[in-house]
């Protein structure tokens, strides 16, 4: 009694080949040559003793195993970058690529199997929405630019920007004006120095609120000392400034002190 043997129908030499890989689970990156090669031979002369038509492809195939086969015998050859070259690197891509195809085939056979079961309904959109045409045609806008051409226009003007910029000038910090009524800032520090007999220095620069308001009160101190409304004590080194009012209790006019008024009003506010 002989022995019959059922062959699988393959679609090509890929196909088979990838039939071994799988049936012997090796790595598809790292292809034992020599086994995968005698098992696709082995194949070969089963389809010639069943009388299947043996195309030239699967022979063709076979000869490149052997070509293969050989040159993993020798010593690899060296790349332009000093690496060394693999022999079954372009029969991996070939069978990575036949296996993408074959994947995608398949799932493209089921969803064309099951499609007869699903049903959509017809377009139904308002006239507004069909009738409608944008203001820019995009296609003859963009012509003949894809996304990399336009992202290196992008990054053109991107360094175009930087280069604008001053590598000194824009570490510097923003000056912004601040507004101080001067006149109603001298009146309102000497009704300060007429309403208290003796007082800090510090404690009354600590009270203005901005640096301008600072400047504004350290001049009218000094103002007020040239004129000699005033009395600048110090009683050691670095020691606390004390100034003393020599008009300590005056009243001031009337227009002096409504505009005093009104600026002690804007202060607390």
């Amino acid at each position: 009694m002989s022995l019959e043997v059922k062959l699988e129908a393959f679609e090509g030499p890929l196909d088979l080949l990838l039939h071994l890989i799988d049936k012997n689970k090796v790595e598809i990156y790292d292809i034992p040559i020599s086994t995968i090669t005698a098992q696709y031979l082995e194949y070969l002369s089963l389809m010639e003793k069943e009388d299947m038509d043996v195309t030239s492809e699967f022979l063709v195939m076979a000869a490149e195993l052997m070509d293969i086969k050989c040159k993993m015998l020798l010593p690899r050859e060296v790349n332009e970058e000093g690496e060394e070259e693999d022999p079954r690197a372009e029969l991996v891509e070939k069978l990575l690529e036949h296996k993408m195809f074959k994947y995608l085939s398949g799932e493209l056979a089921q969803r064309f199997d099951g499609g007869d079961m699903y049903f959509y309904r017809k377009q139904n959109l308002p006239s507004e929405v069909t009738s409608y045409e944008p203001p820019i045609d995009y296609a003859e806008l963009v012509g003949d630019n894809n996304l990399q051409k336009l992202n290196e226009i992008f990054q053109e003007l991107i360094r175009r920007q930087e280069d604008k910029i001053d590598p000194v000038r824009s570490t510097f910090g923003r000056i912004e004006r601040e507004s101080v009524d001067i006149d109603e800032k001298t009146l309102f520090i000497k009704a300060y120095v007429r309403k208290h007999k003796s007082f800090s220095f510090r404690k009354l620069l600590q009270e203005q609120a901005t640096k301008a308001e600072i400047i504004v009160a350290f001049l009218v101190i000094l103002e007020e000392i040239k004129l000699g409304e005033v009395t600048v004590t110090q009683d050691d080194t670095f020691a606390d400034i004390t100034i003393t009012s020599n008009k300590f209790g005056e009243e001031m006019d009337e227009e002096e002190a409504v505009k005093t008024a009104m600026e002690l009003e804007k202060e607390q506010s």
